[in-house]
């Protein structure tokens, strides 16, 4: 059987986070076994943020959770990158997330995380871009320090090859043949790492907004009762 090859509890980002309440992962995929590393399984939500290009039928948590699509990053649809179609750099990737309107969906996701029935599974399709600037402004709102948020971020970096191949597994063969004989995968190498700079260029971006990351995240449709909310539900000792 598969399993997850990007999965991670958040709790394992820094000390002092409740585990077995937000998970961040790559697509799931039916057949999947449960995740070694989280305590509790299946997840009670789900917020998928794949575009619709990129998730081929039912969910595959469809039956046992309760899935939310959510679009918070539609130019980052893995089809358009394995097939080498335009590849800015993933700090610019990250930097029209977070300016763009659809800035408002990622503050929706961090509503979801701190009050929808859990635990609370947020993936994209690696589990490394849309996923992993969720779980970095979550940890951010947390307090979590800089330096650990970037470790958590270039943590998937080992878990790639994985990841791509079971992006491939999932392709319609059509697709995936083309992707491997293209020669895509080299044109957009520089989208598939998880290197510091990439989230850097995020986590700069909220440090310089007025008020930090959570002025940043109040200016995006948050407000202080979220914030409230999340740090009880994830924090130890905060409930």
């Amino acid at each position: 059987m598969s399993t997850i090859a990007n999965f991670r509890d958040i709790a394992t980002a820094a000390p002092g986070i409740n585990p077995g309440v937000y998970y961040r992962s790559d697509a799931p995929a039916a057949g999947d076994e449960p995740p070694a590393a989280a305590p509790i399984w299946p997840p009670a939500t789900v917020f998928d943020l794949r575009d619709p290009g990129e998730s081929h039928g039912l969910h595959a948590l469809a039956e046992v959770s309760d899935v939310h699509q959510v679009h918070v990053f539609e130019d980052a649809a893995v089809e358009k990158l394995m097939t080498g179609e335009a590849a800015p750099s993933l700090g610019a990737l990250y930097a029209t997330l977070i300016e763009s309107p659809q800035a408002e969906a990622l503050v929706g996701v961090v509503g979801g995380i701190a009050a929808a029935p859990g635990p609370v599974l947020a993936h994209c399709s690696a589990g490394k871009d849309r996923a992993g600037v969720t779980a970095a402004l979550v940890v951010a709102l947390l307090g979590v320090p800089r330096a650990a948020i970037v470790a958590d971020y270039t943590a998937t970096a080992a878990n790639m090859p994985s990841v791509l191949e079971r992006f491939f597994a999932a392709m319609p063969v059509e697709l995936a043949a083309q992707a491997r004989a293209s020669g895509a995968l080299d044109t957009a190498s520089g989208l598939l790492g998880a290197p510091a700079d990439a989230i850097e260029t995020v986590l700069d971006a909220w440090e310089a907004h007025e008020g930090g990351v959570e002025g940043w995240f109040l200016a995006h449709g948050g407000d202080a009762a979220t914030l409230s909310a999340l740090r009880a539900r994830l924090l130890v000792g905060e409930a």
